[in-house]
């Protein structure tokens, strides 16, 4: 269970996220809103990427000002840009360097399994700077799931990709491995947003609605 208890990000003179209470139960939770809403600023908030201004932030129990160790072992983040997180020179070994604190003896061949799953078997000895920007993000997202993550963040995931590989990555989301409890993202794919369990309308760092997707896509596309 996620919970934010009256939580404000302030940045330089002006308010980024107003005060906030909030509980994320459901396994699939999108965020929408336009740009500079806040919704990157409240995903960052549950992984310790940005700390709130004031309030509290708990991620099944873990304050991640005092737990951030910890949360960094619970949460995955996905990131919008995945040259951000791909560190090793081909993409077996950037696999295998997520499974380094596992138990798992194989690392490599464990690596390659998680790759085949993914549909990216073929690519698992090629340089992560030769392929293509969707395998690249759906290589991030294998790597992040590698570490076995209870709760998997990510921001804005679908940006830039081609409609096929848009949908592989909207359904790795909305169907994880088993280990992944919750599931949240932020987004402007409203196809995938309506496909959730639950979204949030952001907007000038408020919650503008909260409730079933249908609802909140229809009244965001209103506002449009």
């Amino acid at each position: 269970m996620i919970r934010c208890e009256g939580v404000r990000v302030d940045a330089e003179d002006r308010v980024v996220l107003h005060p906030l209470d909030l509980e994320l139960t459901d396994p699939f939770t999108v965020l929408v809103g336009p740009n500079g809403s806040g919704k990157s600023t409240l995903l960052r908030l549950l992984d310790g990427l940005v700390l709130p201004s004031a309030g509290r932030v708990l991620v099944d129990g873990l304050d991640p000002e005092t737990s951030l160790r910890a949360l960094r072992r619970h949460v995955g983040f996905v990131f919008t840009d995945p040259d951000a997180q791909l560190v090793m020179p081909t993409a077996v070994e950037d696999v295998a360097l997520s499974l380094r604190r596992t138990r798992v003896r194989d690392r490599t061949g464990r690596a390659r399994e998680l790759l085949a799953a993914a549909g990216l078997g073929e690519l698992a000895d090629r340089s992560v700077r030769d392929v293509s920007s969707g395998q690249r993000q759906l290589l991030a997202l294998t790597t992040v799931l590698a570490t076995g993550p209870r709760v998997l963040l990510a921001d804005e995931p679908t940006t830039l990709l081609d409609l096929r590989t848009g949908r592989r990555v909207a359904e790795a989301l909305r169907n994880p491995p088993p280990h992944v409890a919750q599931v949240v993202v932020a987004t402007h794919d409203l196809d995938l947003a309506a496909r959730a369990d639950r979204a949030l309308w952001i907007e000038e760092g408020r919650v503008r609605a909260d409730g079933p997707p249908a609802e909140v896509v229809s009244a965001y596309r209103a506002s449009a």
